[in-house]
């Protein structure tokens, strides 16, 4: 594991451990444990029915909205992370919810040695995924692996140019550079992980990629994947700057005289039968 990942590595632990103790309503936990769902209006609108499919959901953390899939209908779910302490949270939470479900320790790349080659009808990857991992097309590739023929990927993630910017005298501005246009990561240190919770980290470095849309949507397609649709929003779930309004259940947008990009962007693709 390369520098990189382990800081990533330390530093997701402690999130994990703090997320599974949220105190914040911000991951649900109660809901998803009553045999409800964590997902937001947009992925679980962009999914649809998912009655009877193997799911796969990749880069899973604790565990939640991979538990949320099956209580949705799904007919098996499992979640893969590189995080040990977020896989035991997940073990603990499907074991406290009463919900079969499959989580396993491991980088994405290991997934379909892992988890089973063409084994699933659905590979999800939602809010905050893409942007820890250094190679996008190794990512499509496993997902295209992990499928069947027919299979689909979901994919709903902070849109790269918000990524790229910072409010800076209430007007987003171009802060950071994207994958491509720099040979190293982004380096952030973070003394509170994003939910509110005041408790702090220890392991506060992190690495991140941002890659452009065009990246994405083409490492898609190299993958082998049919592209079914591509779709922007003006909505992301966490506050990415001061100000953002409420918009839905723990949805956020802009307050009106920002201009902004769009904020998010989601991806339905299909792997040829």
């Amino acid at each position: 594991m390369d520098r990189y990942s382990q800081a990533n590595l330390l530093n997701w632990n402690e999130r994990a451990a703090l997320h599974s103790t949220d105190t914040t309503g911000s991951y649900r936990i109660a809901q998803v444990l009553a045999g409800g769902s964590s997902l937001h209006e947009i992925e679980e609108r962009e999914i649809g029915d998912i009655a009877g499919l193997d799911a796969v959901h990749l880069q899973c953390h604790i565990g939640l909205d991979t538990l949320s899939l099956k209580h949705l209908g799904a007919r098996s779910v499992a979640g893969l992370d590189f995080s040990p302490v977020a896989i035991a949270a997940a073990d603990d939470f499907a074991r406290h919810a009463g919900t079969s479900a499959r989580f396993v320790v491991g980088r994405v790349e290991e997934a379909p040695d892992l988890l089973g080659r063409g084994s699933f009808d659905l590979a999800f990857v939602t809010w905050g995924a893409i942007n820890w991992l250094a190679d996008i097309r190794l990512w499509a590739r496993t997902v295209a692996a992990l499928l069947r023929p027919g299979g689909r990927l979901y994919l709903l993630e902070g849109h790269p140019q918000m990524n790229q910017c910072e409010l800076q005298g209430g007007r987003l501005a171009f802060e950071f550079p994207h994958a491509g246009a720099t040979d190293e990561p982004l380096a952030f240190d973070e003394a509170q992980t994003y939910t509110g919770d005041e408790r702090s980290l220890s392991a506060t470095r992190n690495y991140e990629w941002i890659h452009p849309l065009g990246s994405v949507v083409g490492a898609v397609l190299e993958a082998g994947l049919r592209l079914d649709f591509l779709r922007e929003h003006d909505r992301i779930a966490w506050r990415a700057f001061e100000g953002m309004i409420e918009d839905g259940v723990d949805l956020f947008r802009l307050p009106p005289g920002i201009a902004a990009p769009p904020l998010a962007f989601s991806i339905g693709a299909t792997r040829p039968g």
